[in-house]
């Protein structure tokens, strides 16, 4: 029951003010909160899904390993662990890695996301319903494919993508 998961809204310093629908969330375009996990196998390769074409959001479109919504109440880390199992069947101990936060915007579908990492090579399962394929990638063809035409991930991911590469540059 995806449209009535309850979610919580906050504020533009990502303090919570309330608790909607998520469904009533995304059609008013309120503040909310998600997370995000890149899993990177031994090798470096990064592990991307393929979102249903029964999803809402970017249907058929390359996104992280992981994404989800944080329910109401929920810390961020918990939802990462949380998400990293019902998405792809990673069972994590505890929040792996945090990378950076992103800012509420356009292309975050106004959500507050905070990127996290690990190594993982699997194996993995998935529900379909959710995810229509997964993917072992090399960093420099993702880059290359979002050059090329971004058409093909999400909005949210190509933040995320860009902020992992500056971040990489710098370090």
């Amino acid at each position: 029951m995806i449209g009535g998961e309850v979610l919580d809204v906050v504020d533009k310093f990502d303090r919570v003010i309330g608790k909607s629908t998520r469904s009533e969330i995304h059609q008013l375009g309120l503040l909310h909160r998600s997370v995000h996990l890149l899993v990177f196998d031994d090798s470096g390769r990064l592990l991307l899904q393929k979102r249903s074409m029964n999803k809402d959001e970017a249907p058929g479109r390359w996104c992280s390993s992981v994404a989800g919504h944080l329910d109401s109440g929920e810390s961020y880390d918990d939802c990462v662990v949380r998400e990293a199992e019902e998405e792809i069947g990673l069972k994590l101990d505890v929040a792996p890695e945090k990378m950076f936060k992103i800012e509420a915007s356009y292309e975050t579908q106004n959500e507050f996301t905070w990127a996290y990492r690990v190594i993982a090579n699997g194996p993995f399962s998935y529900d379909r319903s959710e995810v229509s394929e997964l993917r072992w990638f090399p960093v420099n063809e993702v880059k290359q494919k979002i050059q090329e035409s971004g058409s093909d991930f999400s909005s949210s991911f190509e933040v995320i993508f860009h902020l992992l590469m500056s971040l990489n540059r710098e370090g």
